[in-house]
C-alpha cells in the first residue's frame, strides 16, 4: 500500500504536459551539457597540466578517471535519491556541488588537489545526469517524450564533440584552470533557472506495517556504489596495467562479489532501490542489452578514430576535435528538428533501433575501409554514425524509461547512465587492446585502427538486432 507525498506540488495533469516544459528542457540540457563537456575537455589540457603541475603519467590518469569513476559509481544511488527526496532538490544540489568542484579544480595548485576536485565534480555530475532525464520524463506528455529525449540525447552528442573544441580555444587564450572556471557562470545560471522554473517531483513513499514511510535502502546504495566503482575501475585499469594484473583481477573480483550481494539484497529488501522485476520486462532487457553493445562499439571506435586523425592523418588535438564535429552536428540537426522522432514514430521502436544501429555500423565500416585514403571516407562515416545515433539512441533511452514506473524515473536514468559509462569504458579498453595486439604483432597502426573499427561495427549491429528482437517480442506479448 502506498500513500501520496503531499510535500511535493503535483505536476500538471494536462495532456500537453507542463506549460513551461520546453523552457525547462532548455535549462536542464544546459546543466547536462556542462557535465558532459568535462568528460572530454580535460584531454586537451594534459600537456599544460604535465608542465605546470609537474604531473606524472599516473597523476594524469587519475585526473581524468577520478571524475568518471566517481560519477559512474554513484549514478544508481543518485537516481534513487532523486526519486525519494525530490528531483528538483537533487538538481540544485548537483549544480551546487559541480560548481564548487569546478572552482576548486580551477584554483588547484597540486595534482592531489585537482584529483580531489575532479572527484567532487563527479558527485555533482552523477546527480545532474540522473535528474535531467527523470525531469524530462515527468514534464512531457507521452506523445512528446520521444522528441524531448531526442533533444536530450543530442545534447549528449554535442557535449562529446564540443569538449575538445572549447578546451582548445580556452587554452589558446587563458591558463589551464580556465577550462574549469567557465563552468561557474553556467552553474550559477542553472541554479537560478532550476529554482524558478523546474517543478518538484518525487516518488510516492511506500508505507510499512507501522504506518511510517519505508526506510531508504542505504545498504543497497552502498553496495551498488562500491560494486559499480570497482567494476569501472577494473575496466579503465586494464589497458594500462594488464588484464591479468593483480589490480585488475582484484577489482573485478570485488565488483562481481559486491554486485552479486547487491542483487541478493535487492531481491529481499521490502523497498529496494533497484527492483529486479524490471529485468523480467522484455522491453527493459532488450533496451539494456542494446545500450551496452552500442556504447561498447561506439565508445571504443570513436576512441580509435581520434587516434587515427592525430597519428595517421597528422591533425593536432584541436583539428582532430573539429573533424569529429560532423557526427554531433548531424545528431543535433536531426533531433532538434524533430525528424528522428517522426521517423521513429513511423517505423516503431524496434525497427528504428535496428535501422539506426545498421547506419552506425555502416559508418564505422566506412571509416575502417576508407579513412586511410583521407578525410572524405571519415566524413561519410561520421555522417552515417550521426544519423544512426539520432534515430537509435533516443528510441533506446525511451524504451528503458518507459519500461520503468514513473515514480522510479531517477533510477531508470541512473541505469541508462551507468550502462553508457560501463559500455563506453569497456569499448575503449577492449578495442584499445585490439589495436595493441596488432602493433605487438608488427602490423601497422592503420591496420590496427581499421580492425578495431570493424570490431566496433559488429558490436553495434549485434546490439541493434538483439534490442530490436526483444522489443518486438515484448510488443507481441503486450498486444
Amino acid at each position: 500500500m502506498s500513500a501520496p507525498d503531499v510535500s511535493a506540488p503535483p505536476l500538471p495533469k494536462a495532456p500537453e504536459g507542463h506549460p513551461r516544459r520546453w523552457l525547462i528542457l532548455g535549462v536542464i540540457c544546459l546543466a547536462q551539457l556542462t557535465v558532459l563537456l568535462d568528460n572530454t575537455v580535460l584531454n586537451v589540457a594534459i600537456p599544460s597540466l604535465t608542465h605546470r603541475l609537474h604531473a606524472a603519467t599516473s597523476d594524469i590518469q587519475w585526473m581524468i578517471n577520478a571524475y568518471s569513476l566517481v560519477q559512474s559509481g554513484l549514478l544508481l544511488t543518485a537516481g534513487s535519491a532523486a526519486d525519494r527526496y525530490g528531483r528538483k532538490k537533487m538538481l540544485i544540489a548537483g549544480l551546487a556541488v559541480f560548481g564548487l568542484g569546478s572552482l576548486a579544480a580551477g584554483l588547484s595548485t597540486t595534482t592531489a588537489q585537482l584529483i580531489g576536485a575532479r572527484a567532487g565534480m563527479g558527485i555533482g555530475g552523477a546527480l545532474l545526469l540522473t535528474t535531467t532525464l527523470a525531469v524530462a520524463m515527468q514534464i512531457f506528455a507521452p506523445a512528446e517524450q520521444p522528441k524531448a529525449i531526442g533533444i536530450w540525447a543530442a545534447v549528449n552528442s554535442l557535449g562529446f564533440a564540443a569538449g575538445p573544441l572549447i578546451g582548445g580555444f580556452v587554452l589558446d587564450h587563458f591558463w589551464w584552470g580556465a577550462i574549469f572556471l567557465i563552468n561557474l557562470p553556467v552553474a550559477a545560471l542553472g541554479l537560478v533557472a532550476v529554482a524558478a522554473l523546474v517543478p518538484e517531483s518525487k516518488a510516492t513513499r511506500a508505507v510499512g506495517a507501522t504506518g511510517e514511510p519505508a526506510r531508504p535502502d542505504l545498504l543497497g546504495a552502498l553496495l551498488s556504489t562500491i560494486g559499480m566503482t570497482a567494476l569501472v575501475f577494473a575496466v579503465i585499469s586494464g589497458p594500462h596495467h594488464g588484464w591479468t594484473s593483480a589490480r585488475v583481477l582484484g577489482s573485478a573480483a570485488v565488483a562481481v562479489a559486491v554486485l552479486a550481494l547487491f542483487a541478493y539484497w535487492e531481491s529481499r529488501v521490502e523497498d529496494p532501490m533497484l527492483d529486479l522485476a524490471f529485468f523480467r520486462d522484455r522491453r527493459f532487457t532488450g533496451a539494456v542489452a542494446g545500450a551496452v553493445l552500442i556504447t561498447f562499439g561506439m565508445g571504443g571506435a570513436l576512441f580509435l578514430l581520434t587516434q587515427h586523425l592525430q597519428l595517421v592523418l597528422g591533425y593536432g588535438p584541436l583539428e582532430a576535435g573539429a573533424r569529429t564535429a560532423p557526427l554531433a552536428l548531424t545528431v543535433v540537426l536531426l533531433n532538434f528538428s524533430g525528424l528522428s522522432a517522426k521517423w521513429a514514430a513511423k517505423l516503431g521502436t524496434p525497427v528504428a533501433i535496428a535501422l539506426g544501429m545498421a547506419l552506425m555500423a555502416g559508418g564505422l565500416v566506412s571509416i575502417a575501409e576508407l579513412a586511410s585514403s583521407g578525410y572524405a571516407g571519415t566524413l561519410l562515416g561520421l555522417v552515417l554514425i550521426g544519423a544512426g545515433c539520432a534515430l537509435a539512441n533516443p528510441a533506446m533511452a525511451h524504451a528503458i524509461m518507459s519500461a520503468i514506473p514513473p515514480e522510479k524515473a531517477g533510477v531508470g536514468a541512473g541505469i541508462n547512465g551507468t550502462l553508457a559509462e560501463f559500455g563506453n569504458g569497456l569499448g575503449v579498453a577492449v578495442l584499445g587492446a585490439v589495436l595493441s595486439s596488432f602493433l605487438a604483432n608488427g602490423r601497422t597502426l592503420s591496420a590496427g585502427l581499421s580492425a578495431g573499427q570493424l570490431v566496433g561495427s559488429v558490436s553495434v549491429l549485434a546490439g541493434g538486432l538483439v534490442a530490436a528482437a526483444l522489443l518486438k517480442r515484448a510488443q507481441r506479448d503486450a498486444g
